[in-house]
């Protein structure tokens, strides 16, 4: 027995320096004398893990950018650059010197760039798994790091420190200097600024953290959170956050983009239950600001989009556009605006142009700021031929009897479904260009295939081949109208819905058998459509509809328009004889009746997500999307959850196509019992306060974790939930709506806020009430909620 103890000693000792060759080799250090060459295939050093990577991307033909980068997905999405407005030709060399330096030159040893001030006392380099790279000292210490050198993206576990700025890139695949900075100023405030191109001076701010202090930092913490905190570590607002998903399985990135918009990226790691449902590419997790389109507004500058052209944001995405009879400058740089198709009138006293020009209508575009003139009151006629006579009038806007007169350049552009008016841009009759959109994403080449096929027109030969196509063409189309396809929508062509036949959703949803809700007017059933990116789907049969085909289609059209992360995506429809069906997204966890009042109550944070979620899907039907919506009947039913625990308000929109006088009450209403506005039964004017109202009674719901009205209770003075929450005002006790919840107990600052955001929503006069706009900046905390004495005295 006693020869076997060495055993474990060596065991010990084999273990030791395994343990030793694990550590160096997660530590790798990049020496002195080290460097990377530009090269075809790419060169790098790569961190620990792998996840990122330190050297050359190739950009152009042979344009090199050293940059950092995400290596283990496909995307190999860039965080940090140095020669952007540089790029390095093949050959290149990046080199920690002998003595310290570190340096990128060309393929005959001209510097392009250097790392400063560093030199003599530098060790070695190293690539971090942070997606730091640094280069340190004696001791450990960081004498340089890119962490602090950021360009337009920043990392969980960087901190910008006052003062520090995020500049973005000029477009997609162009690294230089672009148009926008995001500064963390010497007083604190974090902003968004529109630069003064290619100048790096700011021209104008369209976003801040409205916050203010010596000693304040903006950190991107491990946990997801973006947030300007003091320098004890306490938090003064949260620029972004993850919302129900593990950080530790997600690479995070917030970027400040070409566009001007500051995105919250996520990508999952790999699959596992809190990503199962992520896809396996960058999706954003917020958006800074809400619409940049909307923001954008200085006295200087093209705005959003450039000059002579306007601006669209769907929630995600900014957009930019040409007027009709106007076409993009420069393809390559989309910012630089629009120009004239046509030539401008003539201001020669001696000859007047009017008759020579006419005006398209613009509804809900319009550019402010850009007026020289105003009359009121006035009629559209009475407008037009005003900016018809004026030679300098480019464009006119009208609104309620109100006209201003437009010159060039026009500029903070914007489509805006707030604005009830319409602009009236002033173009030649005779000049053919104008009847083909302007759309800035148009390609030059068009007009020269326009040519070429007039050209072609004139041969016989052609015309032939052509018959020939076309007589083939009907009979493939006769020859397949009898096989069952899924089709993409006929009668809209910006909108991506799919027409289903009836047969189709019949077979889709196992002959309508799986039920998954129902209510006055329609019928729920869970279907699987395999042509769909997300195969199952929510199949809502509508039992009655007052109006015609094109009037249904016109509807669907309508909603199809709407793109917001909080309202239930409209994926397609059936409009086959009687049969008025839609297919929406499926929602996997149900509505917020389900997920409020059955089983384990939600916690705090997703109760607070939810009310936020649904008050900015109200927010956008009410003021952002293409044609204002009012939803009529806003209640726990009608908000859907979906695997993230994200709150999305569904059957919007349906008020317009059913066109009936009541829904599931017996009253001659819209709505729902407990969740209808007073004006409804006074015959009064139906505004967007009336769903305002129902958010603040859904509101209510959300924080006290029951119905609005619940005959249970022992007290029939809490039946009425918004009625107690009344009572708890006025005596003062909010702890009272939550006395069962100890979660909320700790946070009763935040209960007393949403009472009385919930309270003021629910003022029967609706004019008191507030917008869903105001709504969002109260319970995220950018407007204050007003003072509480203002509601004893409305009352009284």
């Amino acid at each position: 027995m006693a020869c076997e103890k060495p055993y474990p000693i060596l065991l010990s000792l084999l273990l030791a320096l395994l343990s030793h060759s694990v550590v160096s080799q997660a530590s790798k250090n990049i020496s002195l004398g080290s460097s990377l060459t530009a090269v075809e295939k790419g060169s790098f050093w790569p961190s620990p893990s792998g996840d990122f990577a330190f050297g050359f991307q190739k950009i152009e033909k042979d344009g090199f950018l050293l940059a950092i980068w995400f290596n283990k997905i496909p995307e190999k999405t860039v965080v940090w650059s140095v020669n952007g407005q540089n790029l390095a030709p093949k050959g290149s060399k990046v080199e920690l010197t002998s003595d310290g330096s570190f340096q990128l030159v060309d393929h005959i040893g001209k510097q392009i760039w250097s790392a400063n001030p560093i030199g003599f006392g530098v060790s070695y380099a190293a690539m971090l798994d942070t997606g730091n790279f640094v280069l340190v000292g004696q001791g450990s210490q960081n004498w340089w790091q890119t962490f602090d050198q950021p360009t337009d993206t920043i990392l969980p576990g960087q901190v910008l420190h006052q003062p520090a700025q995020l500049v973005s890139h000029f477009s997609p695949n162009n690294y230089s200097k672009g148009r926008f900075m995001f500064a963390l100023q010497d007083d604190g405030n974090f902003v968004l600024y529109t630069t003064d191109f290619p100048t790096d001076s700011v021209n104008s701010a369209y976003w801040s953290t409205q916050v203010f202090g010596s000693d304040f930092s903006v950190v991107f913490n491990q946990s997801g959170f973006l947030v300007v905190q003091r320098s004890n570590q306490s938090i003064i607002q949260t620029i972004s956050s993850l919302k129900d998903i593990s950080a530790q399985n997600l690479y995070q990135r917030a970027v400040l983009e070409y566009d001007g918009v500051f995105r919250h990226y996520i990508y999952p790691k790999g699959s596992n239950s809190s990503t199962r449902n992520l896809p396996m590419a960058w999706s954003i997790q917020s958006v800074t600001p809400s619409n940049i389109c909307m923001r954008i507004n200085g006295p200087t500058g093209g705005g959003a989009c450039g000059f002579n052209s306007y601006c669209n944001f769907d929630g995600k995405n900014k957009s930019c556009h040409c007027p009709i009879g106007y076409s993009i400058i420069d393809p390559n740089d989309v910012m630089k605006g629009c120009k004239q198709n046509f030539v401008l009138q003539s201001c020669d006293e001696t000859s007047s142009e009017a008759h020579l020009f006419d005006f398209i209508e613009m509804p809900h575009i319009n550019w402010p700021n850009c007026d020289y003139e105003h009359f009121k009151p006035v009629n559209e006629d009475w407008c037009r031929q005003a900016c018809l006579e004026d030679c300098l009038c480019v464009a006119a806007s009208f609104n309620d009897g109100a006209c201003s007169k437009k010159n060039l350049p026009l500029f903070n552009g914007r489509f805006d479904s707030s604005f009830p008016g319409k602009s009236l841009v002033k173009i030649r009759k005779d000049n053919s260009s104008t009847l083909v959109r302007g759309d800035i994403n148009q390609k030059n080449g068009k007009s020269k295939l326009f040519v070429i096929g007039l050209i072609l027109l004139g041969s016989s030969v052609f015309l032939i081949l052509l018959l020939v196509v076309a007589v083939c063409g009907v009979l493939y189309w006769f020859r397949h109208t009898d096989q069952r396809v899924t089709k993409t929508s006929r009668f809209v062509s910006n909108v991506n819905l799919v027409s289903f036949t009836y047969e189709e959703l019949l077979e889709g949803t196992n002959g309508v058998s799986e039920e998954l809700g129902h209510g006055g007017f329609s019928v729920v059933y869970k279907g699987v459509m395999p042509n769909l990116q997300k195969n199952f789907v929510a199949v809502k049969k509508l039992k009655m509809v007052d109006e015609s085909e094109k009037e249904f289609e016109a509807e669907v059209s309508a909603i199809g328009q709407t793109h917001h992360r909080n309202l239930v995506k409209l994926l397609g429809f059936c409009n086959e004889g009687e049969h008025r069906l839609l297919v929406y997204e499926f929602m996997s966890k149900g509505t917020l009746a389900n997920f409020l009042f059955e089983g384990k109550r939600p916690t705090r944070h997703q109760r607070m997500q939810i009310a936020i979620g649904t008050a900015k899907g109200l927010l956008y039907l009410h003021e952002e999307c293409t044609s204002q919506i009012i939803h009529c009947d806003i209640k726990p039913q009608n908000v859907l959850i979906d695997d993230s625990c994200t709150a999305k308000i569904s059957d919007f929109g349906l008020a317009k196509l059913l066109k009936i006088d009541q829904t599931v009450t017996t009253t001659a209403i819209r709505g729902t019992r407990g969740y209808v506005a007073s004006e409804w039964f006074k015959h009064k004017p139906i505004t967007t306060k009336v769903d305002v109202y129902s958010f603040g009674v859904l509101l209510l719901e959300i924080i006290c974790c029951r119905k609005n009205f619940d005959r249970n209770v022992e007290d029939e003075n809490k039946m009425v939930l918004i009625d107690w929450a009344w009572d708890c005002f006025h005596s003062g006790r909010f702890d009272l709506l939550v006395e069962d919840d100890e979660e909320l107990l700790t946070d009763m600052k935040r209960v007393e806020k949403y009472v009385l955001i919930s309270i003021w929503c629910t003022l029967e006069d609706p004019l008191l009430r507030p917008t869903m706009k105001q709504v969002v900046l109260m319970l995220e905390g950018f407007m204050d909620v007003p003072d509480p004495d203002v509601l004893e005295s409305i009352e009284s």
